[in-house]
């Protein structure tokens, strides 16, 4: 029976795990850190790197899609939705940035695109015009 092991390599005897497993828990001052568990406040070290993470920035996690610039919108292919009549309008992001600019809120880019196809115009302004869902 032959082993995929090199020759060198041996279990550690149960006192080298003991060491082995005690360094791991040991700060740099040579004392215990102590094991950071789901109720415990996380390290100052981990706040600094979360912070510091550019990719947060630019994820925008938990910000609507609708509050966000068409510039800082990942989709390439923009969906807005008339939640009166269901229409749906599907604009390019290359294309919505030509036409509006990089700084257009997707919010007022797509009430605009539904606005300027809506069929439900009784002339009423409160009645007037589609009420949009961003996909």
């Amino acid at each position: 029976m032959t082993s995929d092991r090199p020759a060198s390599w041996r279990m550690p005897s149960p006192k080298q795990m003991e060491k082995m497993a005690a360094g791991a828990a040991v700060d740099t001052n040579g004392r215990l850190a102590p094991a950071v568990g789901p109720g415990e406040q996380m390290p100052p070290e981990y706040w600094d790197a979360v912070l510091r993470d550019v990719s947060a920035d630019e994820r925008q996690v938990g910000r609507p899609i609708q509050s966000r610039k068409v510039s800082q919108i990942g989709r390439h292919v923009l969906r807005v939705a008339c939640n009166r009549c269901g229409r749906i309008v599907e604009i390019q992001k290359a294309d919505a940035v030509r036409l509006y600019g990089p700084d257009a809120a997707w919010k007022d880019v797509g009430q605009r695109l539904l606005d300027a196809t809506c069929q439900k115009w009784t002339g009423r302004h409160e009645e007037d015009g589609c009420w949009p869902s961003f996909d």
